[in-house]
């Protein structure tokens, strides 16, 4: 059978399957840290002015629309192939859900609740840190999910670029015609997105529950 053929192949060739993996991990891990380091305090930052608001959703909005390819190959001319463009790239795909998600956080606050804050006498600060943001995170792990999920898929093709991880062995699965080979990349790449799903859905329902 082809799944079994595909396990086969990763017990034989443990060493280059798991570099892939490492590889792969490595650039979801990267480019979703540095798009929350982004998105987050931008999402923020514009969530109480609409012109602001208004701009950067649309901006994020064009960003969203843009295939997966289309990015890493815009990138491709500028930095070149390898790990940098490759993040570059899946950061441009995380941005947009992260960032919406923040706003769409900040602004589903009851704004009684701002006012309450502000009566008491709590400082801007304060309010981010001990309002704000608690009551945020549920709409922010929504975010996470959604830009976990593509930066996993978009990740397999920065194969196309040079930036490795398990892509390549669906490249080279399509080139040779080898199935267990494109499942060697496919089948890890499709539990990684399920375990984002689930693990940040739980979050998401934890944080929810807790608010």
């Amino acid at each position: 059978m082809i799944v079994i053929d595909a396990f086969s192949w990763i017990f034989n060739n443990s060493g280059a399957f798991f570099n892939a993996f490492n590889r792969h991990l490595l650039m979801c891990v990267l480019s979703l840290g540095i798009a929350f380091v982004i998105a987050v305090p931008l999402g923020f930052a514009v969530a109480r002015a609409p012109r602001a608001a208004f701009a950067v959703v649309n901006i994020a909005g064009a960003l969203r629309s843009i295939p997966s390819l289309a990015i890493l190959s815009a990138a491709m001319p500028f930095l070149g192939i390898g790990l940098l463009p490759s993040v570059v790239a899946l950061i441009v795909l995380a941005v947009p859900p992260l960032l919406l998600s923040t706003i769409i956080g900040i602004r589903e606050i009851d704004a009684s609740v701002i006012d309450a804050a502000d009566g008491m006498g709590m400082s801007a600060g304060q309010m981010l840190w001990e309002i704000e943001l608690p009551l945020a995170v549920p709409s922010i792990l929504s975010g996470v999910r959604t830009s976990a999920i593509q930066v996993i898929g978009g990740a397999a093709l920065a194969s196309f670029i040079g930036g490795g991880g398990l892509g390549d062995f669906i490249n080279a699965g399509i080139a040779i015609m080898n199935m267990p080979r494109l499942l060697v990349g496919a089948v890890p790449i499709a539990l990684l997105a399920i375990f984002a799903e689930l693990a940040f859905g739980a979050l998401e329902r934890v944080f929810t529950q807790r608010r």
